[in-house]
């Protein structure tokens, strides 16, 4: 099994997605699969300009020049896309967002029914298997969650792909501070690479280790006053507060 996932933070390995995003690596990695991670930040891609010209008269390739030509590449050949990202304003990183509306020359610009729906169906030996999705914030509630999982729930049923599920992990920032304190959340970590492991071997993540990931790490109230003082700190020494 051949994983390509993608880091969307724009901290890279000093962020939080990082925290979630490489123990499920390394999981998959334990179980047999080979994985690559590209940093989006380090991506050159540039927007989509609805040209056509990947449909029209060059099949497959994009006009422009930039590094998604690797990208495409490398897709092509993937089993699964990991999708990693903090969540930014409801939603994926705009830059990732940028890269998955660059894949359209993965489906045929003609459509077919599917399930009720038009679709473009896949080109022959280019449809992503299986995508999961990795994504942190720092709100406390599961539920900002949840416009982000149907955006890629459903970019899944248009690309053919199989949602394999998700590891979220809300208030994400109490996992660099429980570390400060000699407390790291090992039973978070432990879970990702459970996960990956079983992408692997089992094809499919357990409900209940994804709930792990997800799992309360600190009272509500606790996390709320914590992170304000934080800020209002980080204002003071700034010189702003």
């Amino acid at each position: 099994m051949q994983i390509l996932a993608f880091n969307a933070s724009p901290n890279r390995t000093k962020g939080n997605t990082h925290r979630i995003l490489m123990p499920f690596l390394e999981g998959a990695v334990e179980a047999g699969a080979t994985a690559e991670t590209l940093m989006v930040r380090d991506l050159e891609v540039k927007p989509c300009t609805a040209c056509f010209t990947c449909w029209l008269k060059t099949p497959e390739k994009c006009v422009q020049k930039d590094d998604m030509a690797d990208v495409l590449l490398k897709a092509r050949q993937a089993d699964v896309m990991v999708l990693g990202t903090p969540l930014y304003v409801d939603g994926m990183v705009g830059a990732l967002k940028v890269i998955l509306d660059r894949m359209i020359p993965l489906v045929h610009p003609e459509f077919e029914m599917r399930d009720g729906h038009m679709r473009h169906p896949a080109v022959e030996g280019r449809t992503i298997p299986k995508m999961v999705l990795i994504s942190v914030c720092g709100l406390h509630e599961m539920d900002n969650f949840d416009a982000l999982v149907a955006h890629v729930q459903a970019m899944c049923r248009n690309m053919s792909s199989e949602y394999a599920g998700a590891l979220l992990r809300p208030h994400a920032y109490a996992m660099g501070t429980l570390e400060k304190f000699g407390s790291p959340a090992t039973s978070v970590t432990d879970a990702c690479r459970e996960a990956g492991r079983q992408i692997v071997t089992d094809g499919k993540m357990d409900p209940a280790v994804l709930d792990r990931v997800s799992e309360d790490l600190m009272p509500l109230e606790m996390y709320f006053n914590g992170a304000n003082d934080i800020m209002h700190q980080a204002k003071v020494k700034s010189g702003i507060a």
